[in-house]
């Protein structure tokens, strides 16, 4: 059986890799788009009135899920609208 000396030095390189590791999680919790929405998320996104998104949604323009009484939106639907609306433009 072997016996291994842990150093002062080797503790603080642990403990800077872990602060590294733990900080680099962090960051990319942050860089994370949720996937859906709520009709707030939306209006405050894409700087419309809730009559605006009632529309978009009731014209099958923006798609949406309800759960309860809670309409979600998917954010990638978000995108591709928004995508289309700059296409027209061109």
């Amino acid at each position: 059986m072997s016996v291994e000396l842990i150093t002062k030095e080797d503790l603080e390189t642990f403990r800077q890799a872990l602060l590294n590791d733990i900080k680099y999680l962090l960051d990319k919790k942050d860089q994370q788009v949720k996937e859906w929405l709520k009709p707030a998320e939306v209006r405050k996104l894409l700087g419309i009135s809730a009559g605006t998104l009632l529309t978009l949604r009731a014209t099958g323009k923006l798609h949406y899920s309800k759960i309860g009484g809670t309409y979600y939106y998917c954010y990638q639907d978000i995108q591709n609208m928004l995508v289309k609306a700059s296409d027209s433009h061109e």
